[in-house]
């Protein structure tokens, strides 16, 4: 009945050691199906070169039961659900451990846009958020980092469609999109802009950001009203 919602989520999920994202099985990927009211995404700590598109399992997006396949999700599903739950436009999330997303979201600090590398796919600044409290950990660890990444983007007035992506403070990145595999996609860029930050700092301690009108143009001619950029396509 799901068979090519798993298959999607299954090619999503392969892209991220494809691309460098993931180390052992530090990450996961998952795409909702919001007509049928369902979520397919990566089982629980199963090795990537191991793992085959009937391993995906599908949960109800209200209950978080499983309604297809036979092994446990993600231990990251919570946040999945929540972030469906509260940005009701994206339809894939993508969560890795890349080395330097990572390392920006441990440190606990916001990644500035300082190119138009970054300014095609995020519009600002990737927001860090706060850390969890003592009792958001131990009471519902992944649904409350979901509830506080909604809260970053709810406080900071930030638009979810607009920036595609955030930083768990002392975790890793999460990232959005369309589907599973636009999700992966803002991953791969993000990891990408992370370096490039990290890169201009050492060269550079007091760079400033970008200034507005250029991060206006290239956010806008891929993501605008009027957009023009490629063949009738946002990426590329």
């Amino acid at each position: 009945m799901y068979d090519e919602l798993k298959k999607r989520v299954y090619e999503a999920n392969m892209l991220l050691p494809k691309h460098g994202l993931v180390t052992f099985t530090w990450g996961n990927a998952s795409e909702i199906d919001r007509k049928a009211g369902v979520v397919a995404i990566k089982p629980s700590g199963v090795e990537y070169d191991k793992l085959k598109p009937e391993h995906i399992v599908v949960l109800d997006l209200s209950t978080g039961d499983i309604v297809d396949g036979k092994l446990n999700p993600s231990s990251d599903t919570p946040t999945h659900l929540e972030l469906y739950k509260r940005f009701p436009n994206i339809g894939g999330v993508v969560h890795t451990h890349s080395a330097h997303g990572t390392a920006w979201a441990q440190a606990g600090r916001d990644l500035p846009p300082y190119g138009t590398t970054h300014a095609d796919y995020f519009y600002g600044s990737i927001p860090c958020t706060r850390p969890l409290t003592k009792s958001e950990v131990e009471e519902a660890y992944e649904l409350n980092t979901g509830r506080v990444i909604a809260e970053t983007f709810e406080n900071k007035e930030i638009d979810p469609d607009a920036v595609p992506g955030v930083l768990v403070s002392n975790h890793a990145p999460f990232s959005w999109g369309t589907d599973a595999k636009n999700a992966v996609h803002n991953a791969v860029v993000l990891e990408e802009v992370a370096k490039m930050a990290f890169m201009c700092e050492i060269i550079n301690p007091e760079i400033p950001v970008m200034p507005a009108y250029v991060l206006d143009k290239h956010y806008n001619r891929k993501h605008g009203k009027n957009a023009y950029y490629g063949q009738g396509g946002a990426n590329g």
